[in-house]
């Protein structure tokens, strides 16, 4: 296994472990929702989103344009509870762990548009030199 796919894999264990308990309404997060003051059900669909990440962080295996957007989304999801922790007076300990996890997300988006980019030059790379020098 190469490190791009161990750190989406561990990655996307954790949203699917977290995304879970959300989904399924467990007594803590219920109390992490009504501090935060979202109803369980906001907090179920955040779950749902969490989860549908996870499945798109694993299926850019095969996918590899997958991941590095389910990587965006889930960023977008941590940015959110980054800001609702700071505006709810949390302070940065209680964020701490969204943003180690969007540090995470970031190294993936990263390595994955590096190597979109690589595939992607490569292929209009060669389609460039078969236009400009077509066999004679």
């Amino acid at each position: 296994m190469n490190p791009t796919t161990v750190l989406a894999a561990t990655l996307a264990a954790v949203f699917v472990a977290f995304g879970t308990a959300k989904l399924l309404a467990v007594a803590s997060m219920q109390t992490r929702a009504a501090h935060v003051g979202f109803s369980v059900g906001a907090f179920r669909r955040i779950g749902a989103l969490e989860v549908a990440g996870a499945v798109g962080l694993l299926a850019g295996a095969y996918v590899p344009l997958l991941r590095a957007v389910a990587a965006i989304g889930l960023l977008l999801l941590l940015t959110g509870a980054v800001i609702t922790h700071l505006r709810n007076g949390d302070g940065i300990k209680a964020a701490a762990p969204a943003l180690f996890l969007a540090i995470l997300l970031s190294i993936l988006v990263v390595i994955e548009i590096r190597v979109w980019d690589d595939v992607v030059s490569g292929f209009l790379q060669d389609r460039l030199l078969t236009w400009a020098a077509p066999d004679c």
